[in-house]
């Protein structure tokens, strides 16, 4: 008989995608597949494990759940994705709430195992996180104008700091037809944004084709009729001279980059076991601003990982402020069980660190206001999103604009403006970030 299969996702958009693929296997299976928990035959999690908050939102998320059940509003709970992979043993043990979990290998066996939980069984599904099937069905669930194309799974760099490699497995590309063949179902639905993710894309192909590809991909992909494609996440070691030739030769790449940094200090950076350094990434960004007019940088860095002293933090605040980087999101070094970082000598107190990011938060605020008070009396293409009630106008983004991550563009019109056009914005002010203006007729 068929269920009503509520379900929720947590983290990254790569983990989305694999909500997707769910979603789409359970539909395909007769069921109904709804976002509202309360009601449900039973919910599926999807969750993030891969730092301390992240795994806190995942925690919070299953104890909300669980008072439905407790009301009897919810029949079963499935936990799947990173935290139960992280926590195969004590996941159920110290949560026994939960009806049963899947880890990050067995994505594809979501139907059996909704069959076992409601049939009151206890899945426990851990499949191989090095071999996943990742070419199947989507049921796409962002806007209708925006999507993710996610071109490989897993991650081969192992920072030093970091427990991906050990959730998600090996790097692995998928196939450039099977790419291919999803974008154009994809632009045949009406996207116009296409999001290329990956956990770094930039060595796409390398498994598969003994080199990477990237470039030959994002070429194939611009034969499509998308107005956008936006790339994240660029390695900086990996991103060549044939790579920038790309993006600088096909329009419809936005010159926006998503290059994760981390920190700027040799040591630091030897420590977290990345491959570039301080001159190296310096030049590259550099490289980048010359061959790409207007080119808007973001990358995330790390304040306090062990061995991270006062002159390195100075260090990489200057950096920022000399950068230029116009998006940043600044995380505290969380010391993540199994991974090298987390019992190297000479920790930092979190209580520094915790200072030390409220200082980069800050100087970043200031780096982000300059820019967008640079954008004043310009005229920006804008993504239009729809109309917010609050703000009484239109809302959108423009290109240097990642969809929940960075900032917004408010703007009046004279008429009506339906989510998912292209209009030109004349920036008149800015707000808390974001920016504001009026659309040009």
């Amino acid at each position: 008989m068929p269920y009503k299969v509520a379900f929720v996702s947590l983290g990254c958009a790569k983990n989305l995608v694999n909500t997707e693929q769910m979603m789409a296997l359970v539909k395909a299976a007769g069921h109904t597949v709804t976002a509202d928990a309360e009601g449900a035959d039973v919910a599926v999690l999807n969750t993030c494990g891969f730092i301390d908050s992240a795994k806190s939102e995942a925690i919070q998320n299953i104890l909300e759940l669980a008072a439905l059940k407790q009301a009897g509003k919810l029949g079963k709970l499935l936990v799947a994705g990173c935290l139960s992979q992280r926590y195969q043993n004590e996941l159920m043990q110290e949560m026994p709430e939960v009806d049963g979990v899947l880890g990050t290998g067995s994505y594809t066996e979501i139907v059996s195992a909704l069959e076992e939980v409601i049939s009151g069984g206890t899945p426990r599904r851990f499949g191989d996180i090095d071999h996943t099937e990742e070419d199947g069905e989507r049921l796409v669930s962002t806007p209708p104008y925006t999507a993710y194309l996610k071109i490989a799974e897993g991650c081969d760099n192992r920072c030093s700091y970091c427990i991906i490699p050990y959730l998600r497995g090996r790097y692995r590309s998928r196939t450039m037809e099977s790419l291919l063949a999803e974008a154009r179902q994809l632009a045949d639905s009406g996207v116009q944004e296409l999001i290329v993710i990956a956990q770094d894309i930039t060595r796409y192909g390398t498994d598969l084709y003994g080199r990477r590809r990237l470039g030959d991909l994002l070429t194939e992909l611009c034969k499509l009729p998308f107005h956008w494609v936006r790339l994240h996440y660029l390695y900086p070691d990996e991103v060549d001279d044939a790579l920038i030739d790309v993006i600088a030769r096909e329009h419809k790449i936005l010159n926006y980059i998503d290059i994760p940094l981390q920190h700027i200090n040799d040591g630091i950076l030897k420590a977290m076991n990345r491959r570039s350094t301080k001159a190296e990434i310096i030049a590259l960004l550099q490289k980048l601003r010359e061959r790409l007019p207007g080119l808007v940088l973001r990358t995330s860095l790390i304040c306090g990982l062990p061995g991270e002293g006062e002159a390195e933090f100075e260090e990489l605040c200057d950096f920022l402020r000399e950068s230029g980087i116009e998006r940043a999101g600044i995380f505290q070094f969380s010391p993540e069980e199994g991974t090298p970082a987390a019992t190297m000598p000479n920790q930092v107190d979190p209580d520094t660190a915790a200072r030390r990011v409220e200082l980069l938060v800050d100087l970043q605020s200031r780096v982000m206001d300059a820019f967008n008070e640079s954008r004043l009396g310009g005229t920006l293409e804008v993504l239009c999103e729809g109309f917010d009630p609050e703000m009484g106008c239109y809302v959108g983004r423009s290109y240097a604009d990642s969809p929940d991550v960075d900032g917004k563009v408010f703007f009046t019109a004279g008429g009506l403006v339906s989510a998912g056009s292209f209009v030109n914005v004349h920036i008149t002010g800015t707000s808390d970030g974001d920016l504001t203006g009026e659309i040009e007729e």
